[in-house]
């Protein structure tokens, strides 16, 4: 049976976290450790200690490593409403990369290495990165893999160079995308690795200006230079890389859905204020047709977006994997957000394209999500396939 009825619980769990985050985190969107390349640690780790002292910590991580266990539907409430803030992510734990590479410990690491890092993990004790994107290599197309591994006794030893790596000044542990040459009778092929950052052969070569502001310690440029990670770091098995992607980057791709439109609804609600109090031509402008009409399609977009994300986090929840549905979300709701941000931006006229409300901010993080984990052209590609064999 389908139904579109929040339970009693769920509602009390989006009233309680839409609450915190507009009273306790929309205040520090000002601060100045809030900067052009994301909260700093110092603030990361003061609005985590808020969100615990709430009772609102890592919702997505399971009961057994501290979380509050919630599945996917009742994560996609709570994300959104923690995603009214570009910091409410970060608060709450549930930000990228961190979120995803919880999601894929849980779910591929051995017990010993979900010791080692998940726990304390997930205990906000230290961030993470994911390293997969390549300057001239892996990116919408993971199987360009430029970063190369070899076998070196009982350890591997890594080269090569990750670009857009997410948090990763300050992160305490790293999750390497590479390809492993074969040798002897030992596999090789795409491997995730996990690796310490704090370890000789780990360069942070670059720091990245981009769009979006919102991810602790912004994007960077690493370069591995004969890193050296034992064979007990590998997570999961040699050669089945890509197969542990898909793990992660399904359900990332709607988690990114979820808190994105947490943002827009927020940029819709100051939209929407704005176009009661600002007068023009004798009337409010949200009175004349053209904001009114801009306005409408916002609240459509947001209704249709939140449905989309529902609709295949039910499918997660049944056990299903949902990559072709995932792929469906992403573009759709994406492509809608952006439109929602710019159309709040043209409402908001000059003010809009200034920080006197986080607008403009939201406007630049939707226009880089229409290509993080995957851009449109990329999962409508993959979307046409899928439905062509099916014919």
């Amino acid at each position: 049976m389908i139904s579109f009825d929040l339970s009693d619980e769920q509602a009390a769990l989006r009233e309680r976290v839409e609450t915190f985050v507009m009273d306790k985190i929309v205040p520090y969107e000002k601060d100045p450790r809030n900067t052009p390349h994301g909260p700093t640690e110092e603030l990361r780790i003061e609005l985590n200690a808020l969100a615990k002292d709430a009772g609102l910590f890592a919702p997505q991580v399971p009961e057994q490593w501290g979380g509050m266990g919630l599945n996917h539907i009742t994560m996609a409430i709570v994300f959104e409403a923690c995603g009214l803030s570009p910091l409410g992510p970060i608060a709450m734990h549930c930000a990228a990369p961190d979120e995803g590479n919880m999601n894929l410990l849980d779910k591929v690491a051995t017990e010993d290495q979900k010791l080692r890092w998940l726990k304390p993990f997930a205990a906000g004790e230290f961030r993470s990165c994911f390293a997969m994107t390549e300057p001239w290599g892996a990116g919408a197309d993971p199987s360009e893999l430029k970063t190369k591994a070899v076998y070196d006794g009982d350890d591997f030893v890594v080269n090569g160079v990750k670009w857009l790596i997410t948090g990763a000044k300050g992160a305490g542990f790293t999750i390497i995308f590479c390809d492993v040459e074969a040798s002897g009778d030992k596999p090789g092929g795409p491997t995730m690795l996990i690796s310490d950052m704090d370890v000789p052969g780990i360069e942070l070569s670059r720091e990245l200006d981009s769009l979006d502001s919102s991810f602790t310690n912004g994007h960077w440029e690493v370069t591995y230079d004969n890193l050296r990670i034992p064979a007990e770091n590998v997570l999961g098995e040699v050669g089945e890389g890509f197969r542990y992607v898909q793990v992660r980057l399904a359900p990332a791709r709607l988690t990114h859905c979820m808190r994105w439109l947490g943002g827009a609804v927020r940029a819709q609600d100051i939209a929407l204020d704005y176009a009661r109090r600002r007068e023009a031509f004798g009337r409010p402008i949200g009175k004349h047709g053209e904001i009114g009409a801009m306005l409408a399609d916002n609240e459509m977009e947001l209704q249709q977006c939140r449905l989309m994300v529902w609709w295949a986090c039910a499918l997660l929840d049944k056990g299903e994997q949902g990559r072709h549905e995932s792929s469906m979300v992403k573009t759709s709701v994406s492509e809608a957000l952006f439109r929602i941000a710019d159309r709040c931006v043209q409402i908001l006229g000059g003010m809009g394209v200034t920080g006197d409300t986080v607008v403009e901010q939201i406007f630049r993080e939707t226009r880089a999500f229409r290509i993080y984990d995957g851009p449109s052209e990329v999962h409508k590609w993959a979307i046409s396939r899928r439905i062509m064999k099916n014919g």
